[in-house]
């Protein structure tokens, strides 16, 4: 029992050879540790900000999620920290709960991602659309944007809690009170981080523009860019500071909404670090069980949810990066920040941050990518738009489940598109062309192709009810490809409504899987009535003629034995 209970928690436990894959290239992994450090910092103090708790929170979400990911997560490339996605879910909770809110969300959200680890729930991850991922990524950018409106213009945040309200209202303020300071910093940041990526991809110039933006707001004294403010010198001592019980009820939604976004976001960003690479390969259930562990760590040390960060592991993997050792150096490199240099980076200016913040969410949308997913199919154009608007106005988790419920709709409608019930012509055998002519006036043969579901399958009995007046009906359907309860119910009422009008309806080529479907409603009953069901369609157009025999529609032929259907009625 307790070897039962174990095997699923030591499959997502490090093994052996994660740890052992940290020596051979210390070098590249150290330096490209210290790179992403370097990328990091200022995303991270600018997500904390965003968040509402503050830049300190995002620090240390960077230093405790980032280690504990790199350790018991399922990528050897992956990097993890504060992201934009989830300060837009933390936002409302922040507002409304304040840090225990955001403990409260980040213990919950972390035991689910444990539970689905152990549940090995990961590999469902990649049957999210590529339509879904693009818009929600494209959401994601504008509300990232929008959310960074108050400090680029250097105005106090409005009251609010959707950003187009809020980006629209600091608009206004800012048209009431310019403040043409914060506007300049934070448009020359962007400039240097959007053209200097392209001039040298490898060179972090975040880290560039945010020290010059702070250099030129110190040496000027620029009163209108407002800093950061007072960080703590070490990282918060862990709290355990909880809502009231009576508050769990209401924080179990936004729980549920940052679990799924961590399972979400860092299994898209582990797929891309293995894209670009070649011979990695992450783990998924080992990946959310790190997130998992991140998450509930993070907060009890005064920082936010934590997932996968797409960004700072490409650039971990661009610098060459081969083992975790290379997450952890980002974390320990993040961890002596805080404590050695934190009266400096409390002196950059917040419009600075927007700045960094404003170039992410420009670099994040693909324009290639949502121009080719526009083009592939109407169905792909509409799932990337719906989405996009859904994550814009609504909610991230809400806009997922939209993106996947109208993509499963339209993959129904166009897998249900794919049943045919074609009519074949009778297989001539060995009759002659007389007794073939008159074969033809009788009976009409149908070969279903495809599934037969609940999608497409009212419209199979709307075509098989309409079938001419002839006397017998075979249902080939040796091709059909998946059947279910409503598809089986539907076939049973249409052989019922066609034995009603006095046709005889033989079925050949029956699979077994089918069977159970069709036993299950009463339909194989019905198929086998009069021994009207047949292993092959040769067969069938021999009971066929053998019904039509004994009806006297077809006139048995001299030289050729009467059909045995003909015989045991001529003894009775």
């Amino acid at each position: 029992m307790i070897s039962r209970a174990w095997g699923p928690v030591r499959s997502v436990l490090p093994a052996r050879s994660d740890l052992a894959r940290m020596g051979p290239n210390p070098r590249r992994d150290l330096l490209a540790g210290l790179t992403v450090a370097i990328v990091a910092l200022p995303l991270a103090l600018g997500f904390g900000v965003s968040s509402g708790l503050g830049a300190e929170a995002g620090l240390a979400t960077a230093v405790v999620a980032g280690a504990l990911a790199a350790v018991f997560g399922g990528s050897n490339l992956q990097v993890s920290g504060p992201t934009g996605a989830m300060t837009v879910v933390l936002v409302p909770i922040v507002a409304q709960y304040g840090p225990s809110g955001v403990l409260t969300v980040g213990l919950i959200a972390g035991g689910m991602l444990i539970a689905l680890a152990l549940l090995r729930a990961g590999r469902y991850m990649a049957y999210i659309p590529a339509s879904v991922v693009e818009g929600f990524t494209l959401g994601i950018a504008c509300v990232i944007a929008l959310q960074q409106v108050p400090n680029a213009l250097g105005v106090a945040k409005p009251h609010g809690d959707k950003v187009l309200i809020v980006g629209w209202r600091a608009a206004e303020e800012f048209v009431r009170h310019p403040n043409w300071t914060a506007l300049a910093l934070t448009l020359g940041v962007m400039v240097v981080m959007l053209i200097g990526a392209r001039w040298r991809p490898t060179v972090p110039f975040s880290i560039v523009a945010v020290i010059a933006a702070t250099l030129v707001a110190q040496l000027l004294h620029l009163d209108a860019a407002a800093p950061i403010g007072d960080l703590p010198s070490g990282l918060p001592a862990p709290s355990l500071a909880f809502l009231h019980p009576g508050t769990l009820a209401s924080l179990l939604a936004p729980a549920v909404a940052v679990a799924a976004l961590a399972a979400l976001e860092s299994l898209l960003s582990a797929q891309v670090a293995d894209g670009m690479t070649v011979g990695q390969k992450h783990d998924p259930d080992k990946e959310l069980f790190g997130q998992g562990l991140a998450n509930i760590a993070a907060p009890l040390f005064g920082g936010v949810p934590a997932t996968g960060a797409i960004a700072r592991t490409a650039v971990n993997v661009r610098t060459g990066a081969s083992s975790r050792l290379a997450s952890l150096t980002h974390a320990a490199v993040l961890a002596v920040i805080v404590f050695a240099a934190a009266p400096l980076v409390s002196k950059i200016p917040l419009a600075a941050l927007a700045g960094v913040l404003l170039a992410t969410a420009i670099r994040m949308v693909e324009v290639g990518s949502l121009r080719a997913m526009a083009k592939a199919t109407r169905s792909d154009a509409l799932i990337l738009v719906l989405t996009a608007v859904a994550t814009l106005t609504l909610d991230l988790v809400y806009a997922v489940v939209i993106g996947l419920i109208v993509a499963g709709a339209l993959a129904l409608r166009a897998v249900a598109r794919q049943a045919r019930l074609d009519q074949v012509p009778l297989d001539r055998g060995d009759h002659s062309a007389e007794e073939h002519a008159l074969l033809a006036e009788h009976i009409v043969a149908y070969r279903l192709d495809g599934p037969l579901f609940f999608a497409g399958a009212h419209r199979f009995l709307l075509e098989l009810s309409e079938v001419a007046e002839v006397r017998v009906v075979i249902l080939r359907m040796s091709r059909i490809t998946t059947m279910d309860a409503t598809g089986a119910l539907v076939l049973k009422d249409a052989v019922e409504k066609l034995n009603r009008r006095g046709i005889a309806v033989m079925s050949s080529g029956i699979r077994p899987g089918q069977r159970q479907v069709l036993d299950s409603v009463g339909a194989l009953e019905l198929l086998r009535l009069e021994g009207r069901e047949y292993a092959t369609t040769t067969e069938a157009i021999a009971g066929a003629r053998a019904h039509l025999h004994s009806a006297g529609l077809l006139p048995v032929v001299p030289g050729r034995p009467a059909p045995a259907s003909v015989t045991e009625e001529a003894s009775r």
